[in-house]
């Protein structure tokens, strides 16, 4: 019963445990992902025309999120992080994740790479680093969802530690198409984890 009121008490004032903002303060910094130097940061409301950019690069010339669903995600700092990478100031990749005590699950909402910058292991990058927070906030689980068609996306994700779980069908707002549920225990440890 106490558990359900702090929690309750948390969401309602927006109060965050110590631990929360301590695993999701990531500070600016350079990273080296396959010997190369990209500029690590949390996502700023200016970051949001860039990742739409990215969004339209990926999915044809639509974004399947709009600037104020993204500036909604980065106004929660509490429950959410989203990440950019960028190389000499140009902005290659992001993440977004939230994480849920409730349900003790980090759930991936949106990755994307612009495409000259693919199969360069950012994506892989990025996704280890929410599980690895998720495994320092003490989830159970990391969860996405992922296009039927992007085979390419859940083979990167499976080679993360990802299996599918099952398919939601008509999941994508436009052309209707399923998705595939791909979950992550967290207990599970791998050698090339962060």
């Amino acid at each position: 019963m106490l558990k359900k009121f702090k929690h309750w008490y948390q969401r309602m004032f927006q109060v965050q445990d110590a631990k929360y903002q301590d695993v999701l303060d990531i500070k600016n910094h350079e990273v080296h992902i396959q010997n190369v130097a990209y500029f690590l940061a949390k996502a700023q409301f200016t970051d949001i025309p860039e990742m739409l950019g990215i969004e339209r690069a990926v999915y044809g010339g639509k974004t399947p999120w709009d600037s104020a669903a993204f500036a909604s995600e980065l106004r929660r700092q509490t429950d959410r992080l989203y990440l950019v990478l960028r190389r000499h100031d140009r902005l290659l990749a992001f993440i977004g994740c939230t994480f849920n005590d409730d349900k003790s699950d980090a759930h991936i909402t949106n990755i994307a790479v612009v495409p000259d910058f693919q199969n360069r292991g950012l994506g892989h990058f990025l996704i280890a680093i929410m599980i690895k927070k998720a495994r320092q906030l003490g989830l159970s689980q990391v969860s996405l969802e992922v296009r039927l068609s992007n085979v390419r996306a859940q083979a990167l994700y499976q080679d993360l530690g990802f299996e599918k779980a099952g398919i939601k069908k008509g999941y994508y707002f436009g052309d209707h198409e399923d998705a595939v549920d791909m979950i992550l225990t967290t207990g599970e440890t791998r050698d090339d984890d962060l």
